[in-house]
């Protein structure tokens, strides 16, 4: 059996049934311990456009330039290629178990960011870190300051299985997603000059930090989410006959053994429930502990106010795009019978970037522009997001002497996978991305008694404009 092989096996028992039960159990816990924080999510979204601008609060990127950091990093190809893949191997009710997935993962988000936030610590020259390592090496101290073994390894497993997968999931997978759709849309543009593209974009804006990162994003996400959003509205409106008919199909299928299209989808229940809890999981990452990376950089009063912002970037990138997403393959699924005839010719190499490049070019005119911006767009924003992420970790493993290293690891990868190498590397980087979560859900289940006493004070007897009274430690530089 050769490496790549055993690392696909090894990929598929990690993001299986085990992790899914972790993660979304974890959701629906987490979602109990706060008082079902989702219903705070209309004055969340309030507050992300209007006070989440404000530059009130201790920190080095605006609240509003933390969501949009992570919502860059979220929002990607996932949110299209991977709804498409949810589908083809679990049938269109995966679609519902994967909105399913982002409902419950808002408490999730919640609690990672209040974490680390609460918990985060700034350099000598006065820049927030923060992140699962750091949650785990403050919240678990000891009376003496000492850190546990045990916390001490819980922070250095988070760190490096998010240095490896920030190198394969953030730069060499989204690279070689803009380079596969630009490619096959306009095939006299060699890889080797989308290679090139990408390098120079993704190192113009990462080397200049997180402050350039978030500028960047901020303006390039709304943007980005709206044209796709309202291109998916578009094809809504034209698939409107067959609307209800695709809802009920979802539905439907969600909680029957129903195959839809002829037999060419859909395996029975417990498959569109695990492809579409692993998929919607993927997509929001709520629990992997990734967006608090960048959220403990947020100017903040106290951690409810930034984790209540944080938590509406579950809300956009799986409840909203990664539905919208859903509704317009299965509607024109239904629509184009010659999608169908063509899964069930070729069921065993019939992708998910496949199956969306099909439903979206049976769209007069807007389809394939909409899903090349949007999936050109998506990927960019998760390479440039994903960077600031991997560069923390691995500032915390090795000090900042790593960070340009990091970089230039990073666009390199970037550059192989944009040319099509980098299948080892994908395998690798998703495994890292499950085992993250692991130390990532324990320490948030371990403190979601003390933030659940605190959400109480802060959110829930209206105390959110209190200001955080604890000094935020300063460490050492290596």
């Amino acid at each position: 059996m050769d490496i790549y092989a055993i690392l696909n096996q090894i990929d598929s028992f990690v993001w299986g049934p085990a992790m899914i039960v972790l993660l979304l159990g974890s959701h629906l816990f987490l979602t109990v311990r706060t008082g079902c924080i989702q219903r705070m999510l209309p004055m969340a979204i309030k507050m992300s456009f209007k006070g989440g601008k404000s530059e009130d609060g201790t920190g080095d990127i605006s609240n509003f330039g933390a969501l949009a950091t992570a919502l860059a990093a979220t929002i990607g190809t996932g949110s299209i290629v991977g709804v498409a893949t949810a589908i083809l191997a679990g049938g269109p009710g995966a679609v519902f178990w994967m909105w399913i997935t982002g409902i419950f993962g808002i408490a999730t988000k919640y609690v990672e960011v209040y974490a680390s936030v609460r918990y985060r610590v700034k350099d000598h020259a006065g820049n927030m870190l923060g992140g699962a390592m750091y949650v785990w090496e403050r919240a678990f101290k000891r009376e003496d300051g000492s850190v546990p073994g045990w916390a001490k390894l819980g922070a250095v497993a988070f760190a490096g299985f998010a240095v490896i997968a920030t190198i394969g999931t953030g730069s060499a997978v989204q690279a070689s997603a803009i380079s596969g759709i630009v490619t096959s849309s306009y095939p006299f543009i060699p890889a080797w000059a989308v290679a090139v593209v990408i390098v120079v974009a993704v190192a113009l804006v990462i080397f200049g930090g997180v402050r350039t990162i978030s500028n960047v994003c901020e303006k390039l996400v709304p943007i980005m989410a709206v044209a796709y959003a309202g291109g998916c509205l578009i094809i809504l409106a034209l698939n409107w006959a067959v609307l209800g008919q695709t809802i009920g199909l979802i539905l439907e299928c969600a909680f029957t053994a129903k195959a839809a299209f002829g037999g060419a989808v859909g395996s029975g229940i417990m498959v569109a429930l695990q492809f579409g809890c692993a998929r919607g999981l993927f997509s929001n990452e709520s629990g992997l502990g990734s967006a608090p990376i960048v959220a403990a950089a947020a100017k903040t009063k106290n951690p409810a106010e930034q984790a209540v912002i944080a938590m509406t970037g579950t809300f956009w990138s799986t409840v909203v795009i990664c539905l919208l997403t859903g509704l317009v393959l299965v509607s024109t699924m239904i629509c184009n019978p010659d999608i169908q005839a063509e899964i069930l010719a070729n069921p065993s190499i019939f992708t998910g970037s496949a199956l969306a490049s099909a439903a979206f070019s049976q769209i007069p005119f807007i389809g394939t522009p909409i899903l090349v911006i949007g999936m050109v767009s998506f990927a960019y924003s998760t390479i440039i997001g994903w960077s600031y992420y991997g560069n923390r970790c691995a500032t915390y493993l090795f000090g900042k002497k790593a960070i340009t290293p990091y970089h230039v690891v990073y666009v390199a990868v970037a550059f192989l996978g944009a040319m099509g190498v980098g299948d080892v590397v994908w395998l690798v980087s998703d495994i890292g991305n499950a085992l993250m979560a692991i130390p990532n859900i324990i320490a948030c289940l371990l403190l979601s008694g003390l933030i659940a006493k605190e959400t109480k004070h802060y959110i829930y007897d209206g105390n959110l404009e209190e200001e955080f009274d604890e000094e935020i430690p300063v460490i050492e530089s290596k």
